[in-house]
């Protein structure tokens, strides 16, 4: 890809990249997940109240959260929208140890900073309060307080992960996408009735 293409296709990821402020317990990033303001973050960022979330576009609302699971560290917020810029979701599962990623996030409070790595590992962790692990990724582009939430993305600007910074190493590490959709199916199935999902 020529620079002038990879600049294009972080230019679209940033609009599905959002800003969760927490007042004076800081601020992490989320990531539009469907047009009727369904946005994924990290469990850890959201594990003491709701936050602000902020569009790259500078509107504000106050986001609810749906669901949460701090064994993969995943949470569901909504805001009342329904024209928001979703991301672009990539499977998992076709990565490959070497492979182009790029982080996004607002690293120690600047706003849609980019960082690039490639995937150096693909292997697991153990999750908390249960006997089994699940899926990850380890790559070296840099993550900082700031990142967690937000998307990390291949070089066709397509989701193949979540960022986190709860287990690592030298290396950052990324819930896998194929963690994330089944996260999300699950609390379809369990909000069936409310139709929240």
């Amino acid at each position: 890809m020529t620079e002038e293409a990879v600049a294009q296709v972080l230019e679209r990821a940033r609009y599905s990249l959002v800003t969760l402020w927490l007042g004076r317990r800081g601020f992490g990033a989320g990531v539009i997940y469907r047009r009727d303001g369904l946005i994924l973050t990290n469990h850890h960022v959201i594990a003491r109240g709701n936050p602000q979330i902020v569009l790259p576009d500078g509107r504000r609302f106050e986001g609810r959260l749906i669901a949460r699971d701090p064994d993969v560290d995943l949470a569901l917020l909504k805001i009342d929208l329904t024209d928001a810029h979703a991301a672009m979701f990539a499977d998992s599962r076709s990565l490959q140890v070497g492979q182009l990623v790029f982080a996004m996030g607002h690293p120690w409070g600047q706003n849609g900073m980019v960082t690039m790595g490639l995937v150096g590992g693909l292997g697991t962790a153990i999750i908390r309060g249960r006997k089994s692990s699940i899926p990850v990724i380890r790559t070296d582009a840099r993550l900082a307080p700031g990142n967690s939430g937000g998307p990390l993305i291949n070089a066709t600007g397509a989701v193949v992960g979540i960022n986190t910074l709860l287990v690592g190493g030298d290396l950052g590490v990324a819930i896998p996408s194929q963690v994330v959709q089944q996260f999300v199916e699950r609390i379809k199935v369990e909000n069936q009735q409310e139709h929240i999902v």
